[in-house]
């Protein structure tokens, strides 16, 4: 049976759209100035589009029921590039039409090199008490890889100017498994990120998604992607390392000091109510689900004359809800509970514990946990469960 999410209480994921230059391995739904429009600016394209995303927030206060806001996430591309003064506005606006949690967390995407004290000082005052700093590797020819144009060496100068003007919250986003990538360059990243004042780290491995220009570089074997061996070896590295140095696992790729867990992140993986405003941007509001048009233009077009935004929508079945639930909670440190899963799904889980892929204690305490190795094998445990 699936869980239900509390009514009362509503997320916002708010998308910026806009980056100044498309990274090679990104399939986000992201565009560049020109990309968008002949010789246009950042200031050009995102004219009007705070007002446009208010727009959608006072949508969403006349479709929901909830009356709390507990998280906010400005993601994107690169939200770091509007003005503090845009953001707040974003912000002034849900708290207009809902009321704002006493710990609301108030999270920002930043690239590094769209970041100076003076800017970062700005959006604190707006409210923003989290940051989620792009730094992938601290390698760079990784970098130039991933088409990532920043200099390593301003994430130690943001971090210091983050702390200097009130944020206590500060994550670094890591990307292994790029083609080229050593498993020393891979410790050289992390004991980078180690070496800074940091609450949380997420670790992602390297997707080379379709229609991407590394996608186009692996076809024509211009790069070579790592074999699952050296990317598993990486992990375990990572996890290592992070516990080492007081970072406790609390989802597959992502690690935190106490009290420091993404909550925002944590309402996906737990089930519950969050509005996506935005171009592509995705919501869910108990058991409905729907995405709104992909592209800015259209989507200006729908807000300007007052039309919802939505492209599709679907209604989950309890089945689709009870697979979702196991394919999400399973990559919590907190775990599954044993009562989601029927009696043959039991049953695999028995093998899993044979192998020592699965914590014996908290099995037998009501709980599916993964231990270290079984996190490498997540999604195959994932899809013997929900065949």
């Amino acid at each position: 049976m699936a869980t239900s999410a509390d009514s009362s209480e509503l997320s916002f994921y708010i998308h910026i759209p806009y980056c100044i230059k498309r990274c090679g391995y990104c399939d986000f739904n992201t565009y560049t100035p020109l990309e968008l429009k002949d010789d246009a600016t950042l200031a050009d394209v995102s004219q009007g589009y705070i007002d446009l995303l208010i727009e959608e927030i006072s949508m969403a206060r006349a479709a929901s029921h909830a009356t709390i806001v507990p998280t906010i996430f400005f993601g994107g591309g690169t939200p770091s590039l509007m003005e503090p003064e845009d953001l707040g506005r974003v912000i002034a606006a849900i708290e207009k039409n809902f009321s704002l949690a006493d710990d609301v967390e108030i999270t920002m995407e930043a690239n590094p090199d769209s970041l100076t004290r003076e800017r970062l000082a700005g959006y604190r005052a707006t409210g923003i008490n989290r940051l989620s700093i792009g730094m992938q590797s601290a390698a760079t020819h990784v970098l130039k890889v991933l088409d990532r144009t920043h200099n390593p060496e301003n994430i130690s100068k943001v971090v210091t100017w983050a702390h200097e003007v009130g944020f206590d919250q500060i994550s670094l986003d890591l990307i292994y498994g790029t083609p080229g990538e050593t498993l020393a360059d891979w410790e050289l990243s992390l004991d980078a990120a180690l070496a800074l004042d940091i609450t949380h780290v997420s670790a992602y491995a390297l997707i080379i998604e379709n229609g991407t220009k590394l996608a186009a570089q692996v076809k024509r074997g211009d790069v070579l992607i790592p074999d699952d061996d050296e990317t598993a070896d990486k992990y375990l590295l990572a996890d290592n390392k992070l516990r080492a140095a007081g970072f406790d696992w609390y989802e597959v790729s992502n690690w935190s000091k106490s009290d420091s867990p993404c909550r925002h992140n944590v309402a996906y993986w737990q089930g519950k109510n969050w509005w996506g405003a935005g171009p592509g941007a995705h919501s869910h509001i108990d058991g409905r689900r729907w995405w709104n048009v992909k592209h800015p233009t259209v989507y200006r077009e729908r807000i300007e004359r007052s039309a919802s935004p939505m492209q599709e929508e679907e209604i989950l079945s309890e089945a689709e809800r009870n697979r979702e639930e196991i394919m999400l909670l399973i990559r919590l440190a907190t775990g599954l509970p044993r009562s989601v899963l029927d009696s043959s799904q039991q049953q695999v889980v028995g093998s899993y514990l044979g192998s020592g892929d699965v914590e014996p204690a908290a099995w037998s305490q009501g709980a599916l946990v993964l231990t270290q190795q079984g996190r490498l094998i997540a999604d195959r445990i994932v899809r013997e469960l929900v065949v």
